[in-house]
């Protein structure tokens, strides 16, 4: 199992009113990596940088990966703090003889 920070949303109560608005939270989770299926780059989260939703501490140079895990019928996608580049290392996911 290897260890990852996902970053997931939370749903508040904005202040004065009784509107939900996104915000996002950092937690520590376990993946298989014998489970991975695909990583992808995630470029919607520097929108969220941008707007101060994504939890303290995280620099507006932060990479986020998307990781796509076997998980049945549906599969199961996570987004972790990381470039795909680390995350990539991190599970020990080599590129093949034919990758561009």
């Amino acid at each position: 199992m290897i260890n990852l920070v996902e970053v997931y949303e939370i749903s508040q109560v904005a202040k004065h009113s009784n509107n939900l608005k996104q915000a996002y939270s950092l937690r520590e989770i376990y993946v298989n990596p014998d489970c991975v299926v695909c990583l992808k780059e995630v470029s919607f989260i520097f929108d969220q940088l941008d707007k101060d939703q994504l939890p303290e501490g995280l620099d507006n140079r932060q990479k986020f990966t998307r990781v796509h895990l076997n998980h049945g019928h549906t599969g199961l996608t996570l987004i972790v703090v990381g470039s795909l580049a680390s995350v990539a290392e991190k599970l020990n996911v080599t590129r093949g003889k034919n990758a561009n």
